[in-house]
């Protein structure tokens, strides 16, 4: 064993201070590793607070469980839907009923055969109003399933059935250009009925999970890492390179930085993998090694409507014209484009013509009429209106909402900031437990459906601010019922108005992603989704 993978091993078993003579190394002056297994050692941005498919909520835990688990369609290295556990499907005339074909000779890592009743058994599971999955909401385009999530039908009626042992068919409540992105989403995993019979919600324990990916669960040290292992049963097991991967959480981009340097960490991947500040250094000292990608990603405010005092329109307003979105972004954050609309731009099925309608105008008028609305409810500069502000700590998040903070003083309003890390600021948005609180949002799949559904009254824990508008509401009935995709994108287009209108959120900017891959890592590319498989990696030392 030599220096480097001893040094490694002291991280998993937590003792970060017996390594620190390795962090400043450069990772391309590393020694050879010796021969064994082929190890993977990947910055995985936050702690999971679950590795359950029906309890995920965020793209870190995707990141492992997207690894573990397949579902009928997966990801290409683009992010492209590609075949997953399915190698065909077909579609009804009108667009409601999908069928899909497993692969022959699919099986369970435990042995047990893949059966298309798993994946009944996975989708009536997430609709089970008892598993309380914060994402069901997500598959409500399929027949019946809000119906059961809300305890009005029994989870049977979900529209999914086993036509026979390797046929699954799906029914919809409407057309849904999107569904082959949806099928490959944490949501649409199979679930290991005989593994869940046996354990209850314990199946997902290292030593009880089994799963259908390329890789299988070894172990979870909290806060330490996870660990898995390639599974010789998956499919394409015999182009699976890489047999054992680490995911190691880094909320701190800055020790990150420095494990990656150290080379501890053989990449570091995410929306937040190194600070902007870096970047220029990272440029010079180690070219080639920092990615920042344009995403499907926005970055807001979301204001909680459901309770004083952003139950008032004009507050929320007010908040949202005095954000100086230019000056965030290229002054300040030196990453990301402005944003002025919710949906991102260059989505497909879209043409994104909604827009904040102060957009065009200078701050000096955008002050001026936020202070009229603050004077209309009740604040002046005597009594500046104030509200707590919640944000993820890291590098960037702070100097984001600092500058934040600074434009808002200056229409008399006062953020008072409070930083947690990222587990339990998201665990606050999706109990509603905030005033106002920064969130970040990227598309799981490319339509606009994907951050609209978001602004829907009856989306859940994902509509972290409780924003409810009848009109808004129906247009997304509307929506959902419109085979015709350019009228379809014009319902859209017009759902989101009224939301930009309504200032539930604050759009901020159009987020990138930043990550770090040593150059030895190969079969990682950029791409506007931000999933990136371990499957298709491969180290090249």
């Amino acid at each position: 064993m030599n220096a480097i993978e001893k040094g490694r091993r002291l991280i998993g078993a937590g003792l970060l201070a017996l390594i620190t003579p390795f962090a400043v190394l450069s990772a391309t002056t590393l020694p050879a590793y010796a021969a064994g297994p082929v190890v993977f050692h990947r910055g995985n941005q936050a702690e999971p607070t679950t590795l359950d498919p029906d309890q995920v909520g965020t793209a870190w835990e995707f990141d492992i469980v997207g690894d573990l688990f397949l579902g009928l369609m997966t990801e290409d290295i683009n992010a492209k839907p590609i075949p997953g556990a399915a190698e065909s499907w077909s579609t009804s005339p009108d667009g409601l009923v999908w069928t899909f074909k497993l692969r022959p000779g699919l099986v369970w890592s435990d042995g047990e055969p893949l059966k298309a009743s798993d994946f009944v058994f996975g989708f009536r599971h997430l609709q089970d109003p008892k598993t309380a999955a914060q994402y069901a909401s997500i598959q409500y385009v399929i027949k019946n399933a809000e119906a059961v999530n809300s305890g009005k039908l029994p989870v049977t009626d979900v529209g999914v059935r086993a036509v026979d042992t390797h046929t699954v068919e799906i029914t919809l409540e409407a057309p849904a250009p999107y569904l082959l992105g949806l099928m490959s989403h944490w949501t649409a995993f199979p679930i290991p009925e005989h593994v869940y019979k046996k354990y209850g919600d314990g199946w997902v324990k290292p030593g009880n999970m089994v799963s259908n990916g390329a890789y299988t669960l070894v172990d979870w040290k909290a806060h330490a890492y996870v660990k898995a292992a390639k599974n010789p049963l998956f499919f394409d097991a015999k182009n699976v390179a890489i047999d054992e991967v680490y995911y190691y959480p880094t909320d701190d981009v800055s020790s990150a930085l420095s494990r990656f340097r150290a080379g501890e960490l053989d990449a570091n991947i995410g929306t937040r993998g190194f600070a902007m500040s870096e970047l220029p250094w990272l440029k010079e000292n180690m070219p080639g090694q920092a990615h920042v990608a344009t995403m499907l990603g926005n970055e807001y405010i979301s204001l909680n409507a459901r309770r004083p005092p952003f139950t008032d329109a004009r507050l929320r307003k007010a908040v949202s014209l005095c954000i100086d979105r230019a000056v965030l972004t290229e002054k300040v954050l030196h990453d990301g484009v402005p944003a002025y609309s919710f949906v991102p731009p260059g989505i497909d099925n879209y043409h994104n013509t909604a827009r904040l309608d102060f957009a065009d105008k200078s701050m000096t008028e955008r002050r001026a009429e936020a202070k009229r609305l603050l004077a209309e409810a009740g604040y002046t500069p005597d009594k500046p209106f104030t509200f707590e502000y919640l944000y993820m700590i890291s590098i960037d998040s702070r100097r984001s909402v600092i500058a934040q903070a600074a434009m808002l003083k200056e229409c008399s309003i006062v953020a008072r900031l409070i930083g947690n890390e990222p587990k339990i600021h998201y665990d606050a948005l999706r109990q509603g437990d905030f005033t106002a609180a920064q969130a970040r949002w990227g598309a799981d799949y490319n339509d606009p459906q994907t951050f609209l559904y978001l602004l829907d009254s009856r989306s859940g824990a994902n509509n972290f601010g409780g924003y409810s508008n009848p009109k808004y509401d129906a247009l997304m009935d509307q929506a959902r019922t419109t085979l015709d995709l350019e009228r379809r994108a014009e319902i859209l287009a017009n759902a989101e108005q009224i939301a930009l209108d309504d200032s539930p959120v604050v759009p901020l900017s159009l987020f990138t992603s930043k990550s770090l891959i040593a150059p030895y890592v190969k079969g990682y590319a950029d791409n506007a989704i931000g999933f990136h498989r371990t499957r298709w990696m491969r180290l090249e030392r």
